[in-house]
């Protein structure tokens, strides 16, 4: 009988992680930490941009051409580099459009981890799902995260573009997702972070529901917390979703705005920023709103919640969420939420928040004037989403979870038999 006291020597796999890169490096950074206080041995493989882990966590950085580092985005490998045929491979994927980063990391960490896996009880993959970890799920357990199915992102992505050639550009880069539908069918278990992403990487990834774990996200509430002293600015909304990817729906809340400004006076803050001159730099010009929005840039985390502290109402426009952090760590922020019900959004409000139709523009602006309209609504909005977040989304009980799903596959290892599910296309 398996002893399920044991602490367990854990490798977590990434290959994009740093948490400006998105949730995936939130993920890795908050779940090492909390495994690791929970007492297993974690340590972490990860190509470049690396995560930001804690002291005592162990990060095994794998050299790649980072070809994608937004300092120097044009950089042409030297010969000497290109020498190594993993790196070849990448530079040619990136030259005929695709995306290799998730293949050659792959290659990169079982090359790596070859003569290391008797060092280990589990292999954790964060959604690269290469075939180098195929290969590795040969030699040693392993199991897999999966935020959400990428299919999602490739079909918003091409509905977003009007040229064929940009439509045929946006397939092209998400070519990896063949790879990543094969790969998934091998493993024993897989770990998702809602019943929604279950259903969607079910749907398209043609995986057995029995596989999946559901192990939602926590939030980390040391570093989200209502502020005191921090008066809240009038009619101010705050959004997260500052990218000009289509996904997340910043195109909607912009047009939302611009309805709202006709009756009442808003403002607001966006963390980050928009591509130069990309759409949402162009659209912010069409609509005539520029004025109203003040996007951040790139802000310390001790900034970003002082930005919640101040804000009247969080705005979560994305058109699809396999989980959706920004409105967890809005509401442990205590500020009123407004998310839309794309994807798993609802399963993270609850009752706690406001829910309207992803991509309609006039349902968040009715929801937003409502909320901004009604002070003591706004207020018990907000105290219920921290509650919630505080009963239901810690990292402390989303390692226990990922505990127990490690421990079943180790204890099933070698009983799985992936050959029925590997011939699905």
């Amino acid at each position: 009988m398996p002893d399920t006291n044991r602490p367990l020597k854990i490798c977590l796999l990434s290959y994009r992680s740093n948490p400006h890169c998105g949730g995936q490096g939130v993920y890795l950074k908050n779940l090492s930490r909390a495994l690791k206080d929970l007492g297993h041995h974690v340590e972490v493989i990860s190509g470049p941009p690396d995560p930001l882990l804690d002291d005592d966590i162990p990060l095994h950085h794998l050299p790649g051409l980072d070809l994608y580092d937004p300092a120097d985005p044009f950089r042409v490998p030297r010969l000497s580099e290109l020498m190594d045929p993993i790196n070849l491979i990448e530079w040619i994927g990136v030259s005929t459009m695709g995306f290799p980063e998730p293949f050659t990391f792959g290659l990169r960490a079982y090359r790596l981890l070859s003569t290391r896996l008797r060092g280990f009880d589990i292999v954790h993959d964060n959604q690269s799902l290469s075939y180098g970890l195929w290969a590795i799920n040969k030699k040693i357990p392993t199991i897999a995260t999966i935020h959400h199915p990428i299919t999602i992102d490739r079909k918003i992505a091409i509905q977003a573009e009007s040229s064929p050639f940009k439509k045929m550009k946006q397939w092209r880069w998400h070519s990896f997702i063949g790879m990543q539908k094969r790969v998934s069918r091998t493993l024993a278990a897989i770990i998702t972070v809602s019943q929604s992403a279950r259903d969607d990487i079910c749907r398209d990834f043609k995986i057995r529901p029995a596989q999946f774990r559901i192990v939602p996200n926590g939030i980390d509430t040391d570093l989200f917390y209502p502020i005191p002293g921090i008066a809240r600015k009038k009619n101010r909304i705050i959004v997260t979703n500052s990218a000009d990817t289509p996904l997340k729906g910043l195109f909607f809340l912009l047009k939302a705005v611009a309805e709202l400004v006709k009756i009442r006076n808003v403002e607001v803050t966006v963390i980050g920023a928009p591509k130069e001159n990309g759409r949402i730099v162009k659209l912010i010009r069409k609509l005539g709103i520029g004025h109203l929005i003040n996007f951040t840039g790139r802000i310390d985390n001790g900034e970003f919640v002082r930005q919640y502290a101040r804000a009247t109402v969080a705005v979560v426009p994305s058109v699809y969420e396999g989980f959706g952090l920004p409105v967890g760590e809005a509401m442990a922020c205590g500020v009123p939420v407004i998310s839309t019900t794309g994807g798993a959004l609802p399963e993270v409000v609850g009752e706690a928040g406001i829910l309207v139709p992803p991509a309609d523009h006039q349902a968040l602006a009715r929801a937003i004037r409502d909320v901004l309209g009604n002070p003591q609504h706004a207020g018990n909005l907000g105290r219920a989403g921290y509650l919630r977040v505080q009963q239901h989304f810690t990292w402390p009980r989303a390692a226990e979870s990922t505990v127990a799903a490690y421990r079943e596959v180790i204890d099933g290892y070698g009983r799985f038999q992936p050959a029925a599910h590997q011939s699905r296309r």
